[in-house]
């Protein structure tokens, strides 16, 4: 007998799931079996995403143009997944705040960091999780960042502003852990996205050096001597969405080639 992680039956709601890590994730999810709704800003991007989906997996797919940071996208999401009879399992996945060091940012970035990271984790967590509640069953995952765990240099929004999504992880999970709900977040290292070239461009633009350069530094940091791919993302996201993962709640599990070097 082969052991597969079979989500047949169960529905996802994936966020910024276009393009990057949130399409890795639902590319999984969809191969998995699980019937998926994805949103993004970018229409075009979005369409083009979700016939992907249903084209290599031939299940269900939605999608919802939704732009995290604005709250009358956020609410027509909800009343579209609500419409739907709510989702099984509910993937948080967003872009990253501006980078830079402290005295490089103003007070308003500090306020766009946290309606990008913080709020739309809050607002559909609180609509999505009560249907959850009268299922008895649901999996609530977080992606987040290393940058948690070890700060990195020139992402202090990053640094400081996700970890509120910590604390999030660790508090929900003890409140719905005993009803059949789980918790956790995903710490991805470097992936290969659209968010890894903008950080190399910055430190590359700072230090007055080639982005290859910043690319191949950050690589030798690396004991994988690789970045990973969305993909990767999504089998963890996976494996924490189904009955196998029962057990495991308020965990915050690092996917990052062994790049952090904290010992807990």
């Amino acid at each position: 007998m082969v052991l597969e992680i079979d989500l047949s039956g169960k529905s996802a709601l994936i966020t910024a799931a276009s393009k990057g890590i949130g399409y890795g994730i639902a590319d999984i999810l969809a191969k998995c079996g699980a019937d998926v709704i994805i949103t993004a800003r970018n229409e075009e991007n979005l369409r083009k995403a979700a016939e992907d989906l249903k084209n290599k997996h031939g299940v269900d797919v939605y999608w919802v143009k939704a732009d995290n940071t604005k709250l009358d996208d956020l609410s027509n999401l909800v009343n579209f997944v609500e419409g739907l009879g709510g989702v099984d399992i509910f993937v948080f996945n967003t872009g990253g705040p501006k980078p830079g060091n402290f005295m490089d940012l103003d007070m308003k970035d500090w306020e766009d960091s946290v309606r990008i990271l913080l709020y739309p984790a809050v607002y559909l967590t609180r609509a999505l999780l009560r249907r959850m509640l009268d299922k008895g069953w649901g999996r609530i995952i977080y992606s987040t960042s290393v940058a948690i765990k070890e700060p990195m240099v020139g992402l202090v929004l990053s640094n400081a502003v996700r970890l509120s999504l910590a604390g999030l992880i660790r508090t929900l999970s003890k409140e719905v852990g005993g009803k059949g709900i789980t918790v956790n977040g995903i710490m991805p290292g470097y992936i290969l996205t659209d968010r890894v070239k903008e950080i190399a461009i910055k430190r590359a633009e700072d230090r007055g050096v080639t982005v290859d350069d910043i690319i191949n530094e950050i690589v030798s940091r690396i004991p994988a001597s690789r970045m990973g791919s969305p993909q990767e993302i999504g089998y963890l996201a996976a494996f924490l969405a189904s009955d196998y993962a029962s057990y495991i709640n308020g965990a915050i599990i690092p996917v990052d080639g062994g790049l952090l070097n904290s010992s807990l």
